[in-house]
């Protein structure tokens, strides 16, 4: 049978970020698949050399709107282990909170695409309605919706008042009963099992061999979860399970991300009861030469963010490596010898998040650098002038 080419992107409908694959099928059976990046590149990992160490979580917390929590928290505990420091118990537990909070509306969102992707929009109404109580929880925690501002190296920026801890508790309890109601739709929908049963397989041995974070790992099988295989703030302190299944398919991915949200709940109840009577902050003022990690477990997987410091008030290098780095790979390995109607639901099913994955190197043919950090900058400034002309 002839082979053809099916493109997706870098401008679809169904993709909310730009990103090109190259779907080879035949007839309607896709064969290979092919990703290329690039189109989305801010130079965020070059900004933050240019930025104070505590001006660097606003600019990470902008990598992405649906990690704007997870970025800057992998930072602060990035620059934190240059000294090293710990920060008070009761900013590890509001830091729990907001990072939980984020995972609670990140899985809502993609519940709720999920479903407008099928073709199921009462899903999508639902998931998105419910994601608006969190987010309004969100903002009597920290004064936004999204974008929390939280974050410092040493601590936070804001703490968390006891008159706001029962209205957010309200809002959180006020979304259990339909959550439950959508997690019993996800069990028994025919419609749902048939297109997410037995489709985008990621089996275990490929989730190891690919090393698959997150969701997309723990509905293979894996019980990998940095919170609990290394655990930092207030994961140590409080009871909750880590959510796996065993299939890898669509339908597992999908039940991981519902069932988290119940533990997520947990947590953050958990800790707005027993807030610790401490300081928020350690106010640091100084961060010595050296260089530091921190790694922190997203809503799509773990966040990894390298510093160095060589003593000045500014990062001399800063290295992110978001979790769909990792998980876009698996795609080899799901997609192949599915049809092209399910290729945007598989592709979906990781819920990848581009702009956090984004990098560029301009090379030449022997894959040798042409442009330095600094080039790449002027080439963008020179670009911008020119089009401002143009308007003109």
């Amino acid at each position: 049978m002839k082979k053809t080419i099916v493109p997706i992107g870098p401008y679809h409908p169904l993709q909310e970020e730009p990103e090109f694959f190259t779907l080879t099928v035949e007839g309607e059976k896709i064969t290979d698949i092919d990703v290329a990046v690039g189109y989305n590149h801010r130079g965020i990992e070059k900004l933050s050399e240019e930025k104070t160490f505590d001006q660097v979580p606003f600019v990470v917390e902008r990598i992405c709107g649906i990690c704007s929590t997870s970025h800057p928290l992998a930072y602060v505990r990035a620059v934190e282990d240059i000294i090293p420091v710990t920060v008070p118990p009761r900013a590890q537990f509001i830091r729990t909170i907001i990072a939980e909070g984020e995972r609670i509306h990140s899985h809502l969102l993609w519940l709720g695409l999920a479903g407008h992707f099928l073709g199921y929009n009462t899903v999508y109404m639902w998931a998105w309605k419910l994601r608006e109580e969190i987010l309004d929880a969100m903002e009597i925690l920290s004064g936004n919706r999204n974008n929390y501002a939280m974050f410092k190296p040493g601590g936070v920026r804001r703490n968390i008042k006891k008159e706001d801890i029962p209205p957010v508790i309200k809002k959180i309890d006020s979304i259990i009963s339909t959550l439950t109601m959508l997690k019993k739709a996800v069990v028994d929908d025919p419609v749902l099992h048939a297109r997410t049963k037995g489709v985008g397989i990621l089996k275990k041995e490929d989730a190891i061999s690919y090393s698959a974070l997150g969701p997309t790992a723990r509905a293979s099988g894996i019980r990998r979860d940095v919170r609990k295989d290394s655990p930092y703030e207030a994961y140590d302190k409080v009871e909750w399970q880590i959510i796996t299944m065993q299939s890898g398919d669509v339908f597992d991915k999908l039940v991981v991300r519902v069932l988290e949200i119940f533990e997520s709940i947990k947590i953050i109840k958990y800790c707005l009861q027993n807030l610790p009577d401490t300081e928020i902050d350690l106010n640091l003022e100084d961060i010595p030469p050296g260089e530091g990690i921190g790694h922190i477990e997203a809503p799509r997987g773990e966040c990894f963010h390298y510093v160095r410091s060589d003593g000045t008030n500014r990062p001399i290098r800063h290295k992110v490596r978001a979790p769909t780095f990792m998980n876009l790979p698996t795609y080899k390995s799901t997609i192949v010898g599915q049809t092209i109607s399910d290729a945007t639901i598989i592709l979906a099913a990781i819920d990848p998040c581009y702009c956090c994955t984004e990098r560029i190197a301009v090379l030449n043919k022997k894959g040798k650098r042409i442009y330095s950090g600094e080039g790449l900058v002027r080439l963008s400034q020179e670009k911008t002038e020119k089009i401002r002309g143009q308007l003109q």
